[in-house]
């Protein structure tokens, strides 16, 4: 009696696993099935049970008769599968991605009986894995540059000036309104450099006060201030051999500009509560969204420090002047944010598009990125449309003048949003198509029809 109950309670128990179970018997003829399996497959417990397991047409399973001629399958003669990818076929035919896990199982006297199998259903990883591998290719086009993402021509500028500079081991000074992305170029320099495979240390200068800052910088030795029980290496040390990256250089106290002065002439630093000179080899990059040169007007910033670190000056373009690379970012941010969320939200609607691309982005790529994050929570159909994105977007949008679009016939009003498309694109046929939601060809062909040059 007790048998019979925990029998029953083993079977509420594999129901209950969300990875589908099967159990057949030496000649493949499937014996049970738990309710995963049929949610799986599509096929009921009836239509499982008693039938082979071939009708699933699993692609790891091979054919194989042993000298008895019974047992018919590979996983007899090996004893068992162990986390093994494969495909199945379900009942409506369609194809379902799975992990399998199988073992053989033996009477008391050690004969095979039949086997059990544990399926998992992988195929939304199988998907996502596909989506991550073709945005990592894009990532890899023409239009990025170590992460870094544009078509313009002030972006092409860009990173040609980054891969000249890098050749160089003079200091480097990134100049741009906050989220230009001055970190990533950093690091672009760094990673076309010759110290690529060195050290590479970012420091925040604006994070820390002064007597941290230094300690962080330069290191202290045992005993130099209350707190400083053993000696300590600075970043500078860490980043010997490769670069050290100063971002918001001009919050930097003075105190602290004239012992990296020394740094910059004479390559040696002093650790905090030390006169030893400890020699370093690093090259010096540093960022800034603030005006230097008024800085150096007003007394806060000193001069020589300032043409010091000035040598190879790398000025970031804003958003607001390359309103041609909008749609690629906004795509890459849409297929970023979509592969980490749940909701079937499929594309941009081209009035979306178009609002992003004339609104002035003072935030620059870090609020691109923000207005995504807030579209993907209020939007609750397939596609972002322009209610679903910040309000400061959408207040922008409605500045502009409708177009008189909607007024024309169908042919007339193609024309004209295909030219304000192209206007908007400067040309490229391939943003165009973007901010209109249609092929490149689409574009092509409709040139062709309307005439446009």
């Amino acid at each position: 009696m007790q048998d019979a109950t925990l029998s029953r309670y083993w079977q509420t128990a594999v129901d209950i696993i969300h990875d589908g179970v099967i159990i057949v018997d030496v000649r493949g003829i499937i014996a049970s099935a738990n309710q995963a399996m049929t949610q799986i497959t599509g096929y009921s417990q009836g239509e499982l049970i008693g039938r082979p397991c071939s009708m699933l047409q699993c692609s790891s399973c091979k054919k194989v008769f042993d000298q008895t001629g019974k047992h018919w399958c590979l996983l007899f003669s090996s004893g068992s599968v162990t986390m093994r990818k494969c495909t199945m076929i379900r009942k409506d035919g369609s194809l379902v991605h799975v992990m399998k896990n199988a073992s053989v199982l033996h009477d008391d006297l050690g004969q095979i009986i039949g086997a059990v199998e544990t399926i998992a259903d992988i195929t939304e990883l199988m998907e996502k894995d596909s989506q991550i591998e073709a945005f990592r290719r894009e990532l890899q086009s023409e239009y990025t540059f170590q992460g870094m993402v544009g078509i313009s021509t002030a972006m092409h500028r860009t990173f040609d000036l980054i891969v000249n500079v890098a050749a160089s081991d003079a200091p480097a000074l990134i100049i741009g309104e906050s989220g230009t992305g001055k970190e990533l170029a950093a690091r672009a320099i760094h990673q076309n450099s010759a110290r690529r495979d060195k050290p590479y240390v970012q420091v925040n200068c604006a994070a820390l006060n002064e007597s941290v800052l230094e300690s962080e910088l330069f290191g202290h030795v045992k005993g130099a201030f209350t707190g400083a029980y053993q000696n300590r290496e600075g970043r500078f040390e860490a980043a010997n051999g490769g670069d050290i990256f100063l971002d918001e250089i001009g919050d930097l106290p003075q105190s602290t500009q004239i012992k990296l002065l020394r740094v910059l002439e004479e390559k040696v630093i002093e650790r905090v509560g030390d006169n030893r000179s400890i020699p370093v080899d690093v090259r010096i990059i540093t960022a800034t969204n603030r005006n230097l040169k008024q800085l150096v007007e007003a007394g806060t910033f000193r001069g020589d420090f300032y043409y010091r670190i000035n040598v190879l000056p790398i000025t970031l373009p804003p958003l607001r002047e390359r309103s041609e690379d909008i749609p690629l970012i906004a795509e890459m941010f849409f297929r970023r944010i979509q592969l980490k969320s749940n909701k079937q939200i499929r594309g941009i609607s081209p009035e979306a598009m178009q609002a992003l691309i004339r609104y002035p982005w003072p935030g620059n790529v870090r609020e691109l990125k923000s207005a995504f994050e807030y579209a993907f929570v209020t939007c609750m159909e397939n596609r972002i449309e322009i209610q679903h994105l910040p309000p400061d977007v959408i207040a922008a949008a409605h500045h502009h003048l409708p177009s008189p679009a909607g007024e024309l016939p169908p042919d007339e009003r193609k024309k004209l949003e295909l030219v304000q498309a192209l206007q908007e694109a400067k040309g490229n046929k391939t943003l165009a198509a973007r901010i209109l939601g249609i092929s490149r060809v689409t574009v092509w062909n409709r040139m062709h029809r309307y005439g446009l040059d």
